[in-house]
């Protein structure tokens, strides 16, 4: 995406190679974006780009309500052991 490229080669010369820094890039450019900003570059994406974009917004979501809300002991039947190794 061009837009990632040229992001990259406006920023490379003050980035350490934390994940914090794309992040805090990333937050303040769009602070300044309106709404239509953002959908010229979501319509200028490959199809491939969208789906890759829309899988790790899901993936990111399901991450962090799992992180809130924990895992545990499940009540599923077929999670149950019936103490046979099968």
């Amino acid at each position: 995406m061009k837009f990632i490229d040229d992001l990259f080669a406006m920023y490379k010369n003050h980035l350490t190679g934390d994940e914090e820094d794309a992040f805090i890039i990333i937050s303040g450019i769009l602070q300044e974006f309106n709404i239509g900003d953002i959908e010229k570059l979501i319509k200028e994406l490959s199809d491939e780009e969208r789906f890759e974009m829309f899988g790790l917004y899901v993936y990111e979501r399901f991450r962090l309500k799992v992180a809130q809300e924990g895992v545990g002991d499940t009540n599923n039947e077929d999670d149950q052991s019936d103490g046979y190794i099968h």
